[in-house]
């Protein structure tokens, strides 16, 4: 995948160290990142934005002190962004009941630490794949729903007239 300039990987770990080398392995192969301290520092700066146009998606940290990346996750899928914004976990202390949970309420990956640099950039390039694959999908939604709400009335009365005929034709035909 050839990610594009403005897609970005959010880095959220309390442990500066994983932060610093994590950012550094994603800029070594062209992968835009933010680093965020802590759940909370994330949050805070995601609900400060008014859309997500971009393709991004979430290096989670399973531990931290606050906010744990579990409960950011269970508010991430309470919110329907793992489409929008995979979350890939990363921990050094997972138990296999947990990443099994996690994957199956949505995670894209579970990666344990310490994990194969070449291994982990290719799942976050799968993921900010399908970031913006979701992403397109959603503007193209978009904008079929703002073409239908621009019609006068009688192109939908039109519209309603023949969908009706066409339910009568596929009933006919059942």
């Amino acid at each position: 995948m050839q990610p594009t300039q403005h897609a970005q990987v959010h880095l959220i770990d309390d442990d500066a160290s994983v932060r610093e080398a994590l950012a550094w392995l994603l800029r070594s192969r062209g992968l835009p990142s933010v680093e965020h301290v802590s759940a909370d520092d994330f949050l805070a700066d995601w609900q400060q934005r008014k859309r997500h146009t971009e393709p991004c998606c979430l290096l989670l940290d399973v531990r931290m002190p606050g906010t744990s990346g579990l409960a950011l996750f269970d508010w991430w899928v309470s919110k329907q962004l793992t489409d929008e914004c995979p979350v890939i976990f990363l921990s050094g202390h997972a138990d296999v009941p947990t990443a099994v949970d996690a994957v199956k309420r949505g995670a894209f990956d579970f990666c344990e630490k310490p994990f194969s640099d070449n291994a982990l950039v290719d799942r976050i390039e799968q993921a900010l794949l399908h970031s913006s694959r979701h992403l397109a999908q959603s503007k193209l939604l978009e904008e079929q729903r703002q073409r239908l709400d621009d019609l006068t009335d009688r192109e939908q009365d039109r519209k309603s007239t023949r969908l009706n005929s066409s339910h009568r034709c596929i009933s006919y035909a059942v």
